[in-house]
């Protein structure tokens, strides 16, 4: 359930900074956007599985907090990810 390295590797690359950056408020919100739709995916065939739903919650949570920084330090920034993205405000 969780991102394959390749892929967080990818997701990484595609919204770093700069070279090696992995503590970004961009680059963490991908990652967690990324495992948000996987989880996403797996409640569709595991609709009783409380205990991942639990995970979901605190992920969305986490994203969220992490954006509403984003957007109070940098607006420009947080427009630029939520497009890139595809979220909602």
């Amino acid at each position: 359930m969780s991102v394959t390295a390749e892929k967080k590797q990818e997701i990484i690359s595609d919204n770093a900074r700069a070279k090696g950056d992995t503590g970004s408020p961009e680059v963490q919100v991908a990652i967690l956007t990324s495992r948000i739709l996987t989880l996403t995916e797996h409640f569709k065939t595991h609709a009783k599985d409380n205990h991942s739903r639990r995970g979901l919650l605190m992920m969305v949570n986490k994203r969220r907090t992490l954006l509403d920084y984003l957007k109070k330090k940098d607006v420009d920034r947080y427009n630029a990810l939520i497009q890139k993205l595809g979220l909602r405000k």
